[in-house]
């Protein structure tokens, strides 16, 4: 029984490993922020992942979001684990980098986590991210804000 088991565990893992998961992904669609004051942001978000292993990738994650004439723009980069099944793949991810917030022609330049998650669905070379949902972690000028969150929805792009 033990064998039995043993082979069965790997076939499992074999056939997760087989799918056929696509070298990189791009992603782009609509970004909504709601950050720690209860400002509601609007914008875009874009992302490319290299998938470096079965279960593994590294993503680079662009956005930008607008409230009344100000502007913040993130630049993240990370770790992404993931599982390719058959119609969906939810994934998660520890996104690190910069983020900008400018305004009137004045900006200043800090710091941007995200970590989250999504699942995107459909098989073959175009996918929809159903959902991606990610909290923000920001410091500026010594200041730092957790409170805040991110979701976004668009189209993937499988190569």
């Amino acid at each position: 029984m033990r064998k039995f088991s043993f082979c069965l565990a790997v076939l499992l893992v074999c056939a997760v490993g087989a799918q056929a998961a696509p070298k990189a992904e791009v992603f782009g669609g609509y970004q909504f922020t709601r950050t720690e004051g209860g400002t509601n942001w609007s914008g875009w978000n874009g992302a490319v992942t290299g998938n470096i292993a079965p279960l593994l990738g590294v993503t680079a994650d662009f956005s930008q979001v607008y409230n009344s004439g100000v502007h913040y723009t993130t630049y993240t980069f990370g770790p992404e684990i993931h599982a390719h099944l058959p119609i969906v793949k939810p994934f998660a991810h520890a996104l690190f980098g910069g983020a900008k917030l400018s305004a009137g022609g004045a900006s200043t330049s800090g710091f941007a986590m995200y970590v989250g998650g999504g699942v995107d669905a459909g098989h073959g070379l175009i996918a929809w991210r159903v959902v991606q949902f990610d909290w923000l972690y920001d410091r500026f000028s010594g200041f730092s804000s957790s409170k805040n969150v991110r979701a976004s929805t668009g189209l993937v792009v499988r190569f």
